[in-house]
């Protein structure tokens, strides 16, 4: 049902709301460029009636809300993740853009409709406020044995669905296969997330062989990325993981590697005068022409686990 320009008045508005027409079936008010218009919606109704004073004439405020269902909405809503205090910023904005709203009725000389309680109070929303209320919402998710929960990433917190319906779900995506890293490239990956930023020379000093290849592996799958240069002869480049990396690994920090100080505090072998050497002419190189140097390294690296895996399967 639309209601024009002459509309409804308020008593008979808070009727409809109040009474409905049975069967769950309410009647829910929006305004759109003006005019009020009324859809019929399923929706429970609210433990209080809705009094005259919620009602104004540029909004009408909903029941009262918790701050757990305005959390959850901005979750589903956003593609990226939100830290806490991202999402608390977001709901005091809101309240904020209230306020703003009075104030402007206000200067129009029409009397603006107080604010609900509710939304007052989620003007002192704060980032541990919503840290608690999202590891609540867990614990529920949890109990009530939902399909997803909410973890936490670098970026911020995220929705995902649980481990236990990965074979469902992956059948939404039935072009993308698990890929799965080569032993020298899980060695090469190891290193960097341990000890970076870290140098090629640094790299191949610990591995003891040639790492092109392995790196550009790892910058294709955005896994490592180029954090800068070091204070060292010749500028050679750094390594270190990306925010994917995190996300794969479900950890927010090097932090929670296993065995992550231990791993740290260990000497590594000095990388020798010729790699380093051998590292600054490799980047000149990349600087000049592109990737041929390490797409040959990849290639010599590919056929050498080949070979490995083919003497390993004869014997």
């Amino acid at each position: 049902m639309v209601y024009g320009e002459n509309g409804i008045n308020n008593e008979k508005l808070l009727n409809l709301l109040h009474n409905g027409r049975g069967g769950g079936l309410a009647l829910q008010p929006t305004y759109i460029k003006g005019k009020l218009h009324i859809s019929e919606n399923i929706f429970p109704f609210p433990s209080k009636p809705w009094s005259l004073k919620c009602i104004s004439p540029s909004v009408i405020y909903p029941p009262d809300m918790q701050l757990s269902a305005i959390l959850e909405s901005l979750l589903i809503a956003s593609q990226e993740p939100l830290s806490s205090e991202d999402m608390a910023r977001l709901v005091r904005a809101r309240v904020a853009e209230a306020e703003d709203v009075q104030v402007r009725e206000a200067e129009e000389g029409s009397t603006p409709a107080p604010l609900p309680e509710w939304l007052i109070a989620l003007a002192q929303c704060t980032e541990d406020q919503v840290t608690d209320v999202v590891i609540t919402l867990n614990q529920h998710y949890a109990e009530t044995a939902r399909a997803f929960t909410i973890l936490e990433r670098p970026k911020g917190w995220k929705i995902y669905t649980r481990p236990d319906y990965g074979d469902f779900v992956r059948h939404l995506f039935p072009g993308r296969k698990p890929e799965r890293l080569s032993g020298p490239a899980m060695e090469t990956l190891a290193i960097i997330a341990y000890r970076q930023p870290i140098t090629k020379a640094a790299i191949e000093a610990v591995r003891g062989v040639s790492c092109d290849g392995m790196i550009q592996k790892l910058l294709d799958r955005d896994l490592v990325r180029i954090g800068g240069r070091a204070n060292l002869p010749g500028r050679p480049l750094l390594y270190q993981t990306t925010d994917s990396f995190f996300e794969h690994f479900g950890i927010n920090s090097i932090d929670e590697l296993p065995n992550a100080t231990e791993l740290r505090r260990i000497k590594l072998p000095e990388p020798t005068t010729e790699s380093k050497a051998a590292e600054s002419e490799a980047e000149l190189a990349l600087d000049d022409v592109g990737t041929p140097a390490a797409a040959a390294s990849m290639e010599s690296e590919d056929a050498l686990e080949s070979e490995t895996s083919i003497s390993t399967n004869a014997s």
